[in-house]
């Protein structure tokens, strides 16, 4: 390269925070005040730095200085490198200068592709004050083995800030520290622990109304509109004036209103019941922001790690109303009292709402969906009062039978009950546990089977593995009764169930659906009228009953005496 006999200068600097954080030893990928000063030092360093050297040059004009302060030195996606890039192009740049290497960047394929041939191509002299390296006086051996190996050290050492940065923050997600940029509406970050997640007093109360609603009827969409109505201010309007800098995918307009999407997302997201999850997405590389979805499994979840503003009954009762049709009929803001929990007990397609008007009466009942299709089913038909009735009377009866057993339980404290002859007792773990045994008594008999030509070899690998799945299912199945009364031991009822609602709902003298759909999962409706109730933690419900049944019999055995087990429940496989 020629040397010409003026230069416009363009001053390249750089620092990321990968760099800022090892330089300063603090934790990685953590920037606080103080960080972001030794950040602004470190850019004024190196201006400081080239343009002391430039004034010792006769041949130099500054053009402009070009800062990428906090962007990675991985990739080249730069904001102030583009706009460099552009002026070179536009011939209005033809020398730069950088303090070392690794500013103008740690890819060492593309840093070597623009020293050795892109700055070329343009007639760009580089200059790297404190690796000494001169384009215009640099030899063969300088540009084509001391600069390669100088940005392979660069790239490696990169890579290795990067592999620290994602096993620190993996580390810190693990913990239950919130390490996000933004904490999620409803919560901030506390003042004393940036790490740690604390309710929004105002927000929260805003999210515990969109719970209520859903549960009281509402669509997500007549949520959104009730919101709006009523003046509310979107989560990314909110964060915009708590001075937040929060940008986002989802802008609508000008100012963000309400929608069903937000809505459906605050109705989904488990930090509201306290559990913190983290590290959806991960980036390909260290050379690309492009991030990608991680599957669920993979994510880091952690429960209590933070206040939970909504109970994790109304948070599972909100997620089954999701999965059913709770639109509301036309004209209607909110879906009628028996949206999504009303089914056929045949067919067990959803019952449908219809409404006669005769001579100014009106009359409501329901009959079984496919019916009113065409299709094969009975109507089923109910009239809405008698049905009304019918749930009032059966759910009173569910509860006070709950309530009732749930009061023997206080006598567990006083007696030397163990969880595992309660287990043992217990007869649907006896259930599960004698279809286990059939299966693998199946899967043992397949070997004979195969051998005397009963089945063939594709046979045998089908069928044990039917049967190795079945039993995979049934031993999970143990697990979660066992769960159950596990909790049931360590925490009472209430770890399960609050007994406050219950107490409440059984001084209830007319349906409501708030009510209704705390209780109750699904009603069934069949031909003759009969109603069948699926209580929600029938589960809890069964095994209340299940230990109050036990007690009984172990007071009726007296002092120190135990129950006799159900035929073949001796408990040895538990």
């Amino acid at each position: 390269m020629k040397a010409k006999e003026f230069y416009n200068v363009a001053i390249y600097l750089r620092l990321s925070r990968d760099d800022l954080s090892t330089a300063g030893g603090g934790d990685i990928g953590s920037i606080d005040a103080g960080s972001r000063k030794a950040e602004s030092n470190s850019i004024r360093s190196q201006r400081d730095m080239i343009r002391s050297y430039i004034r010792t040059q006769d041949n130099m004009e500054i053009y402009d200085i070009y800062v990428d302060d906090g962007f990675s030195g991985a990739n080249f996606d730069r904001p102030e490198f583009k706009r460099m890039m552009q002026d070179i192009e536009a011939g209005n740049v033809d020398c730069v200068i950088v303090k070392d290497l690794s500013r103008l960047g740690r890819d060492y394929i593309e840093a070597g592709r623009l020293i050795q041939k892109t700055f070329p191509a343009f007639s760009v002299r580089f200059i790297a004050l404190t690796d000494h390296f001169d384009s215009l006086t640099a030899d063969y051996h300088e540009t084509s083995l001391v600069v390669p190996v100088k940005n392979f050290v660069n790239d490696s050492y990169s890579r290795d800030i990067s592999g620290k940065v994602r096993s620190h923050q993996q580390a810190k997600r693990e913990k239950g520290d919130f390490i996000g940029a933004f904490a999620v509406y409803g919560y901030r970050k506390s003042d004393k622990n940036k790490n740690l997640l604390v309710p929004d007093d105002y927000a929260a109360g805003i999210v515990r109304k969109i719970f209520a609603w859903k549960i009281d009827g509402y669509s997500s969409f007549a949520i959104a509109q009730l919101l709006d109505g009523m003046g509310i201010l979107s989560p990314m309007e909110y964060k915009k004036m708590n001075g937040e800098k929060y940008h986002t995918g989802f802008v609508t307009g000008v100012k963000t209103r309400w929608s069903s999407v937000a809505v459906k997302r605050i109705l989904t997201n488990e930090a509201y019941i306290g559990t913190l999850v983290q590290g959806k997405d991960e980036k390909v590389n260290y050379k690309v922001k492009k991030s990608i979805r991680k599957p669920e499994e993979e994510w880091t979840k952690v429960k209590e790690a933070h206040e939970a503003i909504i109970s994790k009954e109304d948070f599972e009762i909100v997620q089954d109303l999701l999965k059913v049709d709770t639109r509301a009929g036309r004209g209607e803001k909110k879906s009628h009292i028996y949206a999504g929990l009303l089914f056929c007990g045949d067919c067990m397609e959803p019952m449908t709402r219809r409404v006669n008007r005769y001579k100014g009466t009106e009359t409501v009942s329901f009959i079984c969906s496919t019916k009113n299709r065409g299709g094969g089913c009975s109507g089923h038909k109910i009239p809405e009062e008698d049905l009304n009735r019918l749930v009032l009377n059966g759910l009173k009866q569910q509860v006070s039978l709950f309530l009732d057993k749930s009061k023997v339980l206080e006598a567990i404290g006083q007696m030397e009950i163990h969880f595992e002859e309660v287990a043992a007792f217990d007869k649907e773990i006896e259930r599960l546990y004698s279809e286990q045994d059939k299966y693998l008594t199946l899967r043992a008999g397949l070997y004979e089977d195969l051998k005397k030509g009963i089945i063939t070899e594709e046979d045998f690998k089908n069928f044990r593995e039917i049967y190795e799945k079945r039993y995979q299912e049934l031993q999970q199945a143990v697990r979660s009764q066992e769960e159950t009364i596990k909790r049931l031991f360590q925490s009472g009822v209430s770890a399960g169930m609050n007994l406050e609602r219950m107490k409440t709902a059984m001084q209830v003298t007319e349906l409501d659906r708030t009510t209704l759909v705390t209780f109750v999962k699904r009603i069934l409706v069949y031909e003759d009228k009969r109603v069948y109730l699926e209580m929600r933690f029938k589960e809890l419900f069964s095994k209340v009953i299940m230990l109050a049944d036990y007690i009984d019999a172990d007071k009726q055995h007296g002092k120190g005496g135990k129950p006799a087990l159900p035929a073949g429940a001796d408990g040895k496989n538990l």
